[in-house]
């Protein structure tokens, strides 16, 4: 099995709070992640090391055997949303699209075509709307912030909160877009999430968080649920 992440003794200090204190985790190429915890577990903080974003304290992080904080071959195959400051907001969606294409070397008509791929997931809400991306819900900027990450057809893909301000039924397209994902692309994905059906209906591995340590690591089942929604009642 391939290892797509592996993290070492890292740790990340604020002052004088352990908000990341993870001695040893790997991630293998293909998976689907679900990391869960409530506010503060250090969940977001984790991804924003993995993606170099802020740096621990100790330790690392390597992607495919390299350190995130060293090199940056990473990033040609790494592709993330964790919110709308991810965004353009003074761009209109399309002209978001577009910058976003140019990055990966495709022209405007290639950024359009691609698109049509996401004309159910956008539900009629997102293209030729004439408006600026700071106009949008929170929940139509999720929309426009996964399929951007998405252009580059990334083998990793890390997603802070995606279900977050969806509605029921866009919240059932991302999940099928997520398994397809897997299915089709053979995709490492990392998701964040408080809602624990959607997480483990997609997901087939839990990483439970606690105050920035790993509570629980295991693959789901049929019992998944039902232990986390036990945990998190206690």
């Amino acid at each position: 099995m391939i290892t797509m992440l592996e993290i070492s003794k890292l740790k990340k200090v604020y002052g004088s709070k352990t908000v990341v204190d993870i001695e040893e985790l790997q991630i293998n190429a293909g998976e689907t992640i679900g990391l869960v915890g409530n506010n503060g577990a250090g969940k977001t903080t984790l991804f924003r090391m993995l993606l170099d974003l802020i740096r621990p304290n100790t330790g690392q992080i390597l992607s495919k055997g390299e350190n995130v904080a060293r090199h940056d071959k990473w990033k040609d195959y790494t592709a993330s949303y964790l919110d709308e400051g991810f965004l353009i907001d003074y761009l209109t969606s399309e002209e978001y699209f577009i910058f976003i294409g140019g990055l990966h070397n495709f022209s405007p008509a290639h950024v359009m075509d691609y698109l049509n791929q996401y004309t159910e997931f956008f539900n009629d809400e997102i293209l030729n709307k004439g408006k600026y991306i700071r106009d949008f819900s929170k929940g139509n900027q999720n929309k426009i912030g996964i399929a951007a990450a998405l252009m580059q057809n990334p083998e990793l893909l890390i997603l802070d909160e995606p279900f977050a301000n969806l509605d029921p039924t866009t919240q059932i397209r991302l999940k099928s877009l997520i398994k397809n994902l897997k299915q089709e692309h053979k995709m490492t994905t990392l998701i964040s999430s408080h809602d624990l059906n959607h997480v483990t209906d997609v997901c087939d591995r839990i990483i439970l968080l606690e105050k920035g340590l790993v509570i629980k690591d295991f693959l789901t089942d049929e019992n998944t649920l039902k232990e986390l929604e036990e945990y998190f009642s206690e």
